[in-house]
């Protein structure tokens, strides 16, 4: 289904919450009642960008810094595997201090534990991208987090938005399964620019798209900024499922930071994946984007799956199955 800017236009405006049970029809009837769990683990909070809704952002001081070391990794993702996880995610900030190779050795031997593996480490060369999928890289997540090019040059002091958007088209074009996606909320964006957002979804074909709300951290200048809207958060979600019918879409945790039901309310209205943090305590509570963020086991996931009628599946290691 294909829906017009002005046509998204209005419904994020409207009162109405019609699309949120037409997202749950779409998702059922494309990608079924499973949850695909991937499994994320947050291997450094060291970051060079300075991003300024970010608590990560480099000129964060009070940030305690870490690097998980090739065996530190290696040793959560076989735990995770053990506990039947069928997909890594490997996530850090934008951190040069792992190289190439050191990162190919270490997807490489992920990779060799029999699952699928995500990669989210920010914007690399195309040589740098094509090296990982060479290693065995099936994912890449990398968020445009707003399309409008003014409000991301603000909120991104010293980056560049055309490279950003390169990337994305770069990692489409070696064959990754692209994740993308959008903060709700930012302060000064527009509900055109979110209709924007989500017709850029759509022109990249993403294969993955997570939405949040933005959630302000104490120590970044937006400290003082309101929160995002959960409920606005959700109905952009349910229209990137609509537009997108069979594609991925997670219950981000930041939905249920801001309210207890949050993640339950996405998976209602059109989300159908979860990434519980494989993180060791010790180290998860350093990697704070945004402030309270929210973790399970699998065990709890499942138990709160199965009472709104959702079951853990594993089928296809959560590939999208494009119709």
């Amino acid at each position: 289904m294909f829906l017009s800017k002005s046509e998204i236009i209005e419904i994020l405006k409207s009162s109405d919450t019609s699309i949120l049970k037409k997202a749950d029809d779409v998702r059922k009837k494309y990608v079924g009642d499973g949850i695909h769990l991937r499994g994320l683990i947050e291997f450094s909070n060291v970051c060079k960008r300075n991003c300024l809704y970010c608590g990560l952002q480099c000129s964060n001081r009070n940030v305690e810094r870490y690097r998980l070391s090739k065996s530190e990794i290696l040793d959560i993702a076989k735990k995770g595997v053990e506990e039947g996880f069928k997909t890594i995610v490997l996530q850090s900030g934008e951190d040069d201090f792992f190289s190439v190779g050191m990162l190919c050795e270490i997807i490489s031997e992920i990779k060799n534990l029999n699952v699928a593996l995500t990669l989210s480490i920010g914007e690399k060369s195309f040589e740098e991208y094509k090296a990982y999928k060479d290693a065995g890289a099936d994912r890449y997540l990398l968020r445009i987090e707003t399309t409008d090019e003014n409000l991301y040059t603000k909120m991104h002091p010293n980056a560049d938005f055309q490279n950003r958007k390169r990337c994305l088209y770069n990692l489409k074009e070696l064959g990754y399964e692209t994740g993308t996606g959008c903060l709700v909320g930012l302060p000064g964006q527009s509900i055109e620019s979110l209709a924007d957002d989500i017709l850029f979804f759509k022109e990249l074909d993403a294969d993955m798209v997570g939405i949040g709300p933005f959630i302000p951290h104490c120590q970044t200048p937006l400290k003082n900024e309101q929160a995002g809207d959960l409920d606005l958060a959700v109905k952009v979600m349910a229209i990137t499922r609509v537009m997108l019918p069979d594609i991925n879409i997670p219950a981000t945790t930041a939905m249920e930071s801001l309210r207890a039901d949050g993640r339950l309310l996405a998976l209602q209205s059109g989300a159908n994946v979860v990434m519980p943090n494989l993180t060791d305590d010790f180290h998860k509570k350093m990697y704070e984007i945004y402030p309270n963020k929210v973790s399970s086991t699998r065990k709890e996931l499942e138990g709160k799956l199965l009472n709104i009628g959702r079951y853990v599946i594993d089928e296809n290691f959560g590939f999208r199955n494009k119709f």
